[in-house]
């Protein structure tokens, strides 16, 4: 298979708002917590409320990845613990070059063919191969070049790297597999599915609802569960509800029967019956442009201007009330999460860093260094959570007083998008967290080159980081932990970026009970619909 590059800006346009800069729900899954002791419902149907419509139901795409769970299995599962369970396959191993998958017995298409090992080999093939330039399969799949062979004999599926990648398993082994009968006409995987999956995509309307039917004797679902368990609705049905205030309304009033509800809205659910499974969150993720020119290329500067934020007090603001400071770039729940940013932060008298670091204050109040004013041009977008504006507001008001000159900008998203990854005109953006489950999944972001090139759109170069991710690569998936979270101090200490706080979204049942994993997406197996 060719090797695979990062794509272009415009390619990964799509792919850079998804990751970087949309409020990203990521976070450790579990059981809802059921509010209902009513019998189960035979044959049901369960309504489901979307954020956004869904124009291509391909997997590989953008669009498609988020709703593939329904239709399309992987080769093995994430539990709301993090390990792996079976799906696909009923056993696996890897190193950090070479994962080997075996099959369970009896898969079958959604058209009824057998799945054999071939079959996925080749999914995986044109799955990551950069030609398809498949947006949603890149989000997945190692960022390093592999192939995949089969052993229809064994019923083995081999994927191997040219260069170590730490976390095979839980890349290749989760991407969505699409059957021969999708490979041979890519086109018709926008409107119709052709998958394993425990449930077949019978009607499609534009705009939503998109109608989804129970398959018969699928056995094969994560760590072994089926479609044939008490309670399993036979129908589910997804509306396109984008206004989080309408899907509070709808949950109360019986309009749908499972949601994920953002925000203020979430007061108004409580003590109503619903069922609900909390996720975990990163709110505020800032970022400061080190490239050449920028006063903030100057780390000594950077660690004295965040010692001198009131984290408590952004955390609050964050989350709109009482909030906990952010431990980690990602969520709770995350591979290798760990309480990291208290103990490696800079944590100094801010005037005094600045006074050692050449920074004077002038008869008028206003830092000055070498005869140049320190001027920062602080952005952020109200398109990316209503409580990020207040925090950028927060963080101008503490630098003003210290003795800079902020210009706060509120941008549209194209507008941040534009300069973030265009113009480069920032010189703080109070943005999301990316989310990733996997500490890879930050790499671009903090190392490698800018826009166009890659991702790097603050020109991080964090030498200790790049030394460290290189040793993590080499070990094999939680086994590098500890060097992972040795990397990510390395990016607090030198205050490359700044998460603001830990924070929380809910999925919402009425009358319903299901899991959700990382993220908060719902495990479709696991949804029992009560009378």
């Amino acid at each position: 298979m060719p090797r695979r590059t990062p794509p272009p800006f415009r390619t990964a346009a799509a792919t850079v708002l998804a990751a970087a800069l949309t409020v990203a729900v990521a976070g450790c899954g579990g059981a809802a917590r059921p509010s209902t002791s009513t019998p189960l419902a035979e044959h049901g149907t369960v309504r489901i409320a979307a954020s956004s419509e869904t124009p291509s139901f391909d997997p590989y795409t953008a669009f498609g990845a988020a709703q593939a769970r329904y239709a399309y299995d992987s080769l093995v599962n994430v539990s709301a613990d993090a390990t792996l369970v079976s799906g696909l396959a009923s056993s696996w191993e890897a190193t950090t070059t070479t994962a080997v998958f075996t099959l369970r017995p009896g898969i079958t298409c959604s058209d009824g063919t057998p799945l054999t090992a071939t079959a996925v080999a080749r999914a995986l093939t044109y799955a990551g191969d950069p030609a398809n330039q498949l947006a949603g399969a890149q989000t997945v799949l190692p960022s390093v070049p592999y192939t995949a062979s089969a052993d229809d004999a064994t019923g083995t599926v081999t994927a191997t790297t040219t260069t170590p990648f730490p976390f095979l398993t839980r890349t290749i082994g989760l991407l969505p597999i699409v059957c021969p009968a999708g490979l041979d006409r890519p086109r018709t995987l926008d409107r119709s599915t052709r998958g394993t999956g425990p449930y077949v995509l019978t009607h499609y309307t534009p705009g939503g609802p998109y109608e989804f039917t129970v398959r018969e004797g699928y056995t094969w679902g994560p760590a072994g569960a089926t479609t044939a368990e008490p309670g399993l609705p036979a129908r589910l049905v997804i509306s396109v509800v984008p206004q989080a205030s309408t899907t509070a309304n709808l949950l109360l009033t019986g309009g749908v029967d499972i949601a994920d509800v953002n925000g203020p809205d979430r007061t108004r659910l409580t003590g109503h019956g619903l069922s609900t499974t909390d996720v975990a969150t990163v709110v505020g993720m800032t970022f400061f442009n080190q490239r050449p020119g920028r006063p903030l290329a100057e780390p000594a500067l950077r660690r004295a201007l965040v010692s001198a934020l009131d984290r408590q007090g952004l955390a609050n603001v964050a989350v709109g009330g009482t909030g906990t400071p952010a431990t980690d770039f990602g969520a709770e729940g995350a591979v290798c999460h760990a309480d990291l940013a208290a103990a490696n932060l800079p944590a100094q008298d801010a005037t005094e860093a600045l006074r050692a670091a050449g920074w004077t204050r002038g008869p008028d109040g206003r830092l000055t260094k070498d005869g140049k004013p320190l001027r920062l041009r602080l952005i952020t977008s109200p398109d990316l959570g209503p409580t990020l504006s207040p925090v950028a507001e927060l963080m101008a008001r503490t630098w003003t007083v210290l003795g800079a000159d902020v210009k706060l900008v509120t941008e549209s998203l194209p507008a941040l998008v534009n300069a973030m990854y265009q113009t480069g005109d920032f010189d703080v953006v109070v943005g999301t967290s990316p989310g990733f489950a996997l500490p890879v999944g930050f790499i671009p972001f903090f190392s490698g080159p800018p826009p166009a090139q890659g991702l790097n759109f603050a020109g991080v170069a964090n030498p200790e980081y790049d030394a460290l991710v290189a040793q993590a690569l080499r070990e094999p998936d939680t086994e590098g932990c500890a060097t992972w979270n040795r990397a990510a101090a390395a990016l607090f200490r030198s205050a490359d970026a700044l998460p603001i706080a830990d924070g929380r979204s809910s999925v919402y049942g009425r009358s319903t009970t299901f899991a959700t994993t990382f993220g908060g997406q719902l495990v479709p197996t696991s949804i029992r619909l009560h009378r």
